[in-house]
């Protein structure tokens, strides 16, 4: 009988590690999906602001250029 609760005692031991594994993976799933979104937010955030560099170059561009080649005709 000593040997059956030795048994057993080695089953519980392993279920509680499988399940302090879980945990943790479970934690770390957390902390990656947090971060990607934190990622995901950063990289719309960075396109936008792209956006918004391209429309006012392309306005510069539209008022500055014209303006420079009056001034250099007259």
């Amino acid at each position: 009988m000593e040997r059956h609760d030795q048994i057993i005692e080695l089953l519980k031991r392993i279920e509680q590690n499988q399940e302090r594994a879980l945990q943790t993976q479970e934690k770390h799933l957390a902390l990656a999906q947090a971060q990607l979104e934190r990622s995901n937010k950063s990289i719309g955030e960075s396109i936008e602001l792209q956006r918004v560099s391209v429309k006012r170059q392309a306005e510069v561009r539209n008022i500055a250029l014209p303006m420079s080649l009056s001034c250099c005709c007259f």
